[in-house]
C-alpha cells in the first residue's frame, strides 16, 4: 500500500486548559484529534499521580493530532500560544498514513 508523509503532534496539558487547546487547534486548521487522559508521570518537578483527585483541575490530558507537513507551523502557533504560559508538553514526530486526504 502507498503511503504518505505526516507530521504526529502530541500535546500534553493541565485538563483545565483543555476548551482552549481544542479551540486553538480547531482554529489553526486542524480537521481531527484526540483527546486521552494522562494518569501520572514524571518530569522537572517531579512525580505526580492523578490517583485520588476529586477534580479534574489536578490532572493532564493528552491531545494527539496527525496533520499535513503544510498545516504543522499553523497548528504550532496555535498551540502555543495556549500551552507556553502553562504546564505543557509538545513533541512533534514524522509518520505515515494511508490516507492523506484526511489530513
Amino acid at each position: 500500500m502507498k503511503t504518505h508523509l505526516a507530521k504526529r503532534v502530541v500535546i500534553v496539558i493541565e485538563e483545565p486548559m483543555r476548551g482552549r487547546l481544542e479551540k486553538a487547534l480547531r482554529d489553526s486548521g486542524v480537521t481531527g484529534f484526540s483527546i486521552l487522559p494522562v494518569l501520572g508521570g514524571h518530569g522537572r518537578s517531579g512525580s505526580w499521580s492523578s490517583e485520588g483527585q476529586v477534580s479534574r483541575s489536578g490532572g493532564m490530558v493528552q491531545f494527539v493530532c496527525i496533520t499535513s507537513p503544510e498545516r504543522l507551523d499553523a497548528l504550532l502557533e496555535g498551540a502555543f500560544a495556549v500551552v507556553e504560559r502553562h504546564m505543557g508538553v509538545v513533541t512533534v514526530s514524522d509518520c505515515e498514513v494511508l490516507r492523506a486526504h484526511r489530513f
